[in-house]
């Protein structure tokens, strides 16, 4: 009888926990555009539930309100979140992984913090090149040391594909372009997966120029990418980052698990750009389905 109580009280805890909420304070790096968007479906997922948003404040706010909970969107706005002289638990959302890292080793303040990563899973990536350019088998990277760390992930889930990754350093401006265009002679397109140190707003053009020039798309990882001239991009919405968000947060509480990918995705296709490189490929939906339907890429 006394084991059954017990259980019976660890049940009713754990039903507690889950049931609890709380107060959030979401910061934004910028009031409207993506970081907007993302706000307002947190916001409406979230609504009718024990957690609620008592403050959406931007990331040049003086002051932060006090909250159980706070959720950042990009990179400002996880800086200002670690500035505070409390330690509330942080979910960091809308940035890159090694935005993230960076970071937080700038910072190396204690507390509990996960993140819900931009960066497609390294599996996903290959399937998604499968789908797009299903006769080609060699692709090209550009790494720098923020990202040559993640180039055993990559390798690793382009060989189970059935793909060749190859791969050249640009470390520096100097670097970017020769090794650019020594990438491009030796592979189908150009894979672009987040660095800072490498795609940056005055050098993206150069980019897709010197791509062109040689017949090579560019594979981006963002919908402004590819209007800029990159033939298409896997992404993941701010919409679906919002959701996935409010889950973790209906899902968990203030008991934090590890940073993770986006568990969804979209498609973005330039078909202008497909159709000057002579290249035939399927729309945004019809790839979706394909990733969908494989586990692989999920």
């Amino acid at each position: 009888m006394r084991k059954l109580a017990s259980f019976f009280l660890i049940f009713l805890l754990s039903l507690a926990t889950h049931a609890w909420g709380g107060s959030i304070a979401l910061i934004l790096s910028e009031s409207g555009g993506a970081y907007g968007e993302f706000a307002g479906v947190l916001e409406d997922v979230l609504s009718g539930s024990a957690w609620s948003v008592s403050s959406r404040i931007q990331a040049d706010a003086a002051q932060l309100p006090s909250s159980d909970l706070v959720v950042t969107a990009g990179s400002d706005a996880l800086r200002k979140a670690l500035g505070r002289t409390d330690s509330p638990p942080i979910i960091a959302t809308l940035l890159p992984r090694q935005s993230y890292e960076r970071i937080l080793a700038e910072n190396r303040k204690p507390g509990r913090i996960t993140a819900i990563y931009l960066d497609q899973p390294a599996a996903r990536q290959a399937a998604f090149l499968r789908q797009l350019l299903p006769d080609q088998k060699r692709f090209g990277v550009l790494v720098s040391t923020e990202t040559r760390s993640s180039l055993p992930q990559f390798r690793q889930a382009f060989s189970n594909a059935g793909l060749t990754l190859d791969v050249e350093d640009a470390d520096t401006e100097r670097a970017l372009l020769p090794a650019l265009n020594t990438l491009l002679e030796r592979t189908a397109a150009l894979v672009a997966i987040p660095d800072n140190s490498i795609y940056r707003r005055n050098n993206i053009k150069a980019i897709l120029i010197t791509a062109f020039r040689h017949q090579r798309p560019v594979i981006g990882y963002s919908p402004a990418f590819v209007t800029a001239g990159a033939l298409a991009a896997l992404h993941t919405t701010p919409t679906q980052v919002a959701r996935q968000t409010a889950d973790l947060i209906l899902a968990h509480g203030i008991s934090l698990p590890q940073p993770s990918g986006p568990n969804q995705f979209a498609v973005a296709i330039n078909s202008n750009v497909a159709q000057s490189l002579g290249l035939k490929v399927p729309d945004e939906a019809a790839i979706r389905r394909a990733l969908i339907a494989d586990r692989e890429a999920r």
